[in-house]
């Protein structure tokens, strides 16, 4: 009980939090406060409007805002978004669009379960419409989901990858972001031992932790620094009965986002204190660049504890992944039964989240595959985030990948 308490703790935290933001936002904004111009009430009105924005978008899940596409004969095609496969913990969905013939490139993003939802992917599906056929891994909020469902672990996802990939069939271009790296890695090499006629005709991984300890981070390093027990005692709560998911234990969204933030709390700081003077300056816009960032970062998901907990465990500590000892259901996982699927590895200079050298240890392990089946490419001056949504993504790497898949069709 006591960790309902504290999750419920934090929810009226963040209540309370955007009431404050609220009201001072309400205060400032009464019309009689107009007769006498203070510019701290204009300060007051836009520290209310940014707090009680923040503090909102941690619970919404971002709509997908997917804008038209413009197709070769000159007309704008509206985007659906349709389900493929509908599963309690996470969906297949395609991004439809209508009127158009579909497309040879069809490409699955596999996106990160690490406490936001996929919608980080947005910019990278956008990018990737006018030339493909899209689909995503769209995975549910655990505090949604009631316990009946049973559980959710690293097997349990690796499983759902492998009967997407199935459902798509042998001429999808899978292409993994961050944390799913080593288990789209490890869907497919299940699938080339099991079941070869399903093998996805390219793997395209970009940042994520294969091998933690061959260029460790703070965050990848994390998992060394604690036990089990310890992290089991500090992240794991369980989820109140305002939700679904009541009685669910979870690494909550919240914790989650605490963290992110730390990582960076300068840089944090430094933006909603530049960002309430522009409001207070009437400088600022709904979709100014801020909104437009923190409107995803800030939205954030509960993951089941049973994920979060083997995840550091067996990629972590154990190593399962980069010592070729992973196992699915009995199963165990063998890389070097890939011997005809084209891998690229992307990595980013300076990625302070998955370091250079981490996801491109996967080529070491694919000791089955031709190296001109391999391909490796490490974006100079970029982050963790601009190697999948930002300019160096749209400039240089989505090109890169684009000819990867063409040459490998």
């Amino acid at each position: 009980m006591k960790y309902m308490m504290t999750y419920d703790l934090m929810e009226a935290t963040r209540n309370t939090n955007q009431w404050l933001g609220a009201s001072a936002l309400a205060f400032a904004s009464y019309p009689a406060v107009s007769m006498f111009p203070n510019p701290a009430l204009e300060w007051m009105k836009a520290w209310g409007e940014v707090t009680e924005r923040t503090f909102a978008r941690m619970i919404l899940k971002p709509d997908w805002n997917i804008p038209v596409v413009t197709g070769e004969d000159g007309r704008d095609h509206l985007v659906e978004i349709e389900t493929v496969i509908a599963r309690p913990f996470g969906d297949l969905i395609h991004f439809q669009v209508q009127g158009r013939a579909p497309m040879p490139r069809r490409v699955l993003l596999v996106a990160p379960m690490s406490g936001h939802y996929a919608t980080l992917l947005r910019s990278t599906v956008i990018s990737m419409l006018p030339d493909c056929e899209v689909y995503i891994t769209d995975w549910h909020n655990a505090r949604d989901i009631p316990v009946s469902q049973g559980k959710f672990d690293i097997e349990d996802y690796t499983e759902y990858l492998i009967d997407f990939m199935r459902e798509l069939g042998p001429d999808t271009h899978v292409i993994a972001v961050c944390q799913p790296v080593p288990l789209a890695l490890a869907a497919t090499a299940f699938l080339a031992g099991e079941d070869p006629k399903s093998q996805p005709k390219t793997l395209t991984l970009i940042g994520g932790p294969v091998d933690a300890d061959a260029n460790p981070t703070d965050v990848t390093d994390f998992g060394h620094r604690v036990t089990m027990g310890q992290l089991e005692q500090t992240m794991i709560q369980q989820v109140g009965f305002q939700n679904a998911g009541v009685g669910r234990m979870v690494y909550p969204g919240l914790l989650q986002l605490a963290s992110f933030m730390s990582m960076n709390a300068e840089t944090h700081s430094n933006a909603f204190s530049n960002q309430i003077m522009r409001v207070a300056k009437g400088e600022a816009s709904e979709h100014d660049k801020h909104n437009r960032f923190y409107d995803e970062y800030l939205a954030v998901m509960d993951m089941t504890a049973e994920f979060y907990l083997s995840t550091v465990e067996r990629i972590f500590k154990n190593r399962e992944i980069a010592d070729n000892k992973f196992v699915v259901r009995g199963t165990p996982v063998d890389f070097a039964a890939i011997t005809d699927v084209a891998v690229k590895i992307v990595e980013g200079e300076k990625d302070d989240i998955s370091a250079p050298g981490q996801c491109l240890a996967a080529l070491d392990l694919l000791t089955g595959l031709p190296a001109d089946k391999k391909a490796a490419h490490v974006e100079p001056g970029a982050g963790h985030y601009g190697i999948f949504a930002g300019r160096s993504w749209r400039n240089n790497i989505r090109p890169l990948v684009m000819e990867f898949i063409d040459s490998n069709a």
